[in-house]
């Protein structure tokens, strides 16, 4: 759990570069579709900023930032599977884990996708390009992100609260034999002689109760000197 909690921890620092430089990626996007002549439809999958990256671009500035969108989806999508390891999962973990993989899937179409608030990255397109151009494709590193960070935060939790559970239901069945100190077997055979002796002069008192003979009353006689 803590390699995959350093490792998406280091490409949410990667992330926030990129986004730094969002202006540099969208300005990369028009001039490598514009060269595709493909002004029309809007970005929307990993392999078509793949495309765009290998075939239209031209320049340094355009490859570096369109190579660093398509490696942090790659990093991303590595970490899939090492998220599947590290927990068997359930309904909950399972449903994150299928809509990152669905995400970062090469072809998935991310067109109708987008990210809402804390993040801002919508807000700093114009209408138009966020409405029919880059919408999709600016919201889906923070998105697939936010899902992973909910899979560590409600895995760690499940987790703590089976071995918590696992923990208390074993103290409970199998409560643990403390061998007594010297001292206390000092004390408690102590106080168990001295129950011995109340018990045996209580039994002794009874006895003398039972068996002693009734003390026999002198005769009567009459007043006067004998």
């Amino acid at each position: 759990m803590e390699e995959v909690v350093e490792t998406l921890r280091k490409i949410d620092e990667k992330y926030k570069l990129f986004q730094q430089q969002q202006f540099s990626f969208i300005r990369a996007l028009e001039r490598t579709r514009e060269d595709a002549h493909d002004m029309i439809r809007p970005v929307s999958s990993i392999v078509q900023v793949q495309c765009y990256k290998d075939h239209h671009a031209y320049n340094a500035t355009d490859r570096r930032i369109l190579n660093m969108f398509i490696s942090l989806c790659n990093e991303l999508r590595n970490l899939c599977p090492k998220m599947e390891k590290v927990h068997p999962g359930d309904s909950v973990t399972n449903g994150l884990l299928e809509k990152c993989k669905v995400l970062l899937n090469d072809s998935n179409d991310f067109s109708a996708i987008r990210a809402t608030y804390p993040h801002r990255v919508v807000n700093f397109l114009s209408l138009e390009e966020a409405k029919h151009r880059y919408g999709g494709v600016v919201s889906l590193i923070p998105i697939v992100i936010d899902c992973m960070n909910q899979w560590i935060t409600y895995t760690k939790r499940n987790t703590l609260y089976i071995v918590s559970r696992g923990c208390a239901t074993s103290k409970k069945e199998t409560p643990t034999c403390k061998r007594p100190s010297a001292g206390h077997v000092a004390a408690q055979s102590s106080i168990s002689n001295k129950r011995n002796v109340q018990l045996q002069e209580k039994d002794f008192q009874k006895f003398l109760a039972a068996h002693q003979r009734p003390q026999q009353k002198a005769p009567w006689k009459p007043p006067g000197k004998h």
